[in-house]
């Protein structure tokens, strides 16, 4: 297995893929449409040597809907076809990964909130139990909103995972913010949770009161893994191109905000972060690449470490 996987999140770019059945719910879209869409995407991944990829959000639409009880039964509905998209990804050695979005808040102090969102969470990791993937398979959420306080935030967090099913359990990691919750927000949970975490490079340059170096919280992140899980980071360049937005029906430009991301990825940033993950001995973990331009910005990456450091290429999928 490679040292250092790249990966990219939901939508394909290089090709006509759907990533998720996005069908409204007067169309009757299906979990087991989202499973065949996603066997698709699995052998594009193959083609193109790609190992790691996250899923959409929403493969199964409107599953827990409180009113449309016509969607709750999919995971039984396409058992099936579980089955098949889970043994395809053992077949062909994909790592999958979810990152539910803002709607996940276990910091909520709501409890309407909180439920919620377990049962969100609850049902994303059914799907991966039912596909027969790995603990590697994890669901990324971050902490949620402040609600004017954020140690009372975490705190909340903290609960709130203690009670959140085994199999959620085994499956959540959490993420540091850009803005709300910084990494030492994170390791504060993590200390009192065991949940693993996952290094976000753009939003520590964003949010880091401590000024932690990069490697040092790469260093602490990985560390807080079991050693028979591989952990995962996410590596983003900041966008530099103007946002154009209309204003009284004029065309504007204003400045990109820092921490958007760019279509294509920085490779000499990308390089440096491996070259010292090399020299301080870091165990092997897996890069989720955040870019507009998904696995273009991957294949680009992959041939630009290639030229500017031939030796990192063979450790790098």
């Amino acid at each position: 297995m490679d040292q250092y996987r790249l990966g990219f999140p939901v939508k394909v770019v290089g090709a006509p893929l759907k990533a998720n059945d996005a069908r409204r719910w007067q169309s009757n879209p299906h979990l087991s449409v989202s499973l065949a869409y996603l066997r698709d995407i699995f052998l594009y991944l193959h083609t193109n040597a790609i190992q790691f990829y996250r899923v959409a959000a929403q493969l199964a639409p409107y599953v827990t809907h409180p009113t449309m009880p016509q969607f709750h039964n999919q995971l039984d509905e396409s058992a099936n076809e579980l089955q098949a998209t889970g043994q395809l990804a053992r077949q062909l050695g994909l790592r999958l990964t979810s990152h539910p979005t803002h709607y996940i808040q276990l910091s909520s102090p709501d409890e309407g909130t909180v439920a919620a969102s377990c049962a969100d969470l609850a049902i994303t990791a059914a799907i991966f139990e039912r596909m027969g993937l790995d603990h590697d398979a994890v669901i990324v959420v971050h902490v949620g909103g402040v609600y004017g306080d954020p140690v009372s935030g975490c705190e909340r967090f903290a609960r709130q995972f203690e009670t959140l099913l085994p199999a959620v359990r085994a499956r959540l990691v959490l993420e540091n913010d850009d803005h709300r919750y910084s990494f030492e927000d994170v390791l504060w949970i993590h200390e009192r949770t065991g949940v693993p975490l996952v290094l976000d490079t753009l939003h520590l340059r964003c949010l880091n009161p401590s000024r932690r170096t990069q490697l040092d919280a790469l260093t602490t992140a990985l560390g807080t893994w079991p050693p028979d899980r591989r952990p995962k980071i996410h590596f983003s360049s900041p966008r530099t191109s103007p946002r154009v937005v209309e204003r009284s029906g004029k065309e504007q430009w204003q400045a990109p905000l820092p921490h958007q991301h760019s279509d294509f990825l920085d490779p000499f940033a990308v390089i440096d972060l491996l070259r010292d993950a090399q020299a301080a001995d870091l165990r092997p973990f897996d890069i989720m690449l955040e870019a507009k331009a998904k696995d273009l910005a991957l294949l680009r990456l992959r041939e630009q470490i290639k030229q500017f450091a031939p030796e990192l290429a063979a450790l790098v999928g």
